[in-house]
């Protein structure tokens, strides 16, 4: 890591544009990234072509977003996204990756990051990404991170493949693991419904809410469980056995 202090950045919400850190080992794909979020007036504070410099980038620029490679020479992005996560607690990590359904976006979602963009992705939509991810919300919709959990979760088929770059021997990445007895039985239906796909307006009608109320249950879950947003709510619930792949939710606890 660098012996150099880290700068003090003007927070995002201040600014009203996040601070970005891209990691990717190709320049061709953080040279257009760049381009596009600068002409948005997002800030690219820096980049990182390999995932012990994205940690070590991280720590020292302390940005708002890091876009992060799944897979990269010297530290693949999921062991570099959970240390980030670690030494930065207030970022937020979106993955990138080139293929739909890449079988290690389960395990980026259980590691903490809020999501994932495919590198072809529209310049009007990875601005758009960026910006969502700073507010605390989550980039996946709630029923496309359920398909991804349903297909994974069995038998534990995302936990953790092993990228390119890393070694096979690497130790898994841990499981998320959340007392369930925190939460009103309440909030126990919500977290089940949230994590069939359904999307607050829909938890209302399900519920009989008001979608206000719904989203004071839903915040309350997050601070209980430590949860960072909906995406890793929908992975909890398969975790914890609430849902189960392929199959209705259940009142397991």
């Amino acid at each position: 890591m660098p012996d150099c202090p880290a700068p003090a950045p003007v927070p995002a919400q201040e600014t009203g544009a996040p601070r970005v850190l891209i990691a990717d080992d190709e320049e061709l794909i953080r040279t257009g990234f760049r381009l596009i979020l600068t002409s948005r007036g997002i800030e690219v504070v820096g980049e990182a072509a390999d995932g012990l410099r994205a940690v070590a980038e991280a720590e020292r620029l302390r940005p708002d977003v890091v876009l992060m490679d799944i897979r990269m020479p010297d530290l693949d992005g999921l062991e570099a996204a959970k240390l980030v996560l670690r030494l930065v607690p207030r970022c937020r990590v979106l993955m990138l990756t080139t293929f739909d359904l890449d079988r290690y976006v389960y395990a980026a979602l259980a590691t903490g990051a809020s999501g994932f963009l495919l590198k072809d992705v529209t310049a009007a939509h990875l601005a758009a990404a960026v910006r969502l991810v700073n507010t605390g919300d989550a980039l996946l919709a709630p029923s496309i991170t359920r398909r991804l959990v349903e297909r994974y979760a069995a038998g534990h088929e995302a936990g953790p493949a092993v990228p390119a770059h890393r070694p096979a021997t690497a130790p898994p990445s841990p499981a998320l693991h959340r007392d369930l007895a925190a939460l009103t039985p309440r909030e126990r239906e919500v977290l089940m419904l949230m994590g069939r796909g359904l999307s607050n307006t829909e938890l209302a009608a399900s519920l009989t809410l008001s979608e206000a109320t719904v989203k004071t249950h839903v915040a309350r879950i997050f601070a209980k469980l430590d949860l960072r947003d909906r995406a890793q709510a929908v992975v909890l619930a398969y975790e914890t056995g609430l849902v189960t792949p392929g199959g209705a939710a259940t009142g397991r606890q």
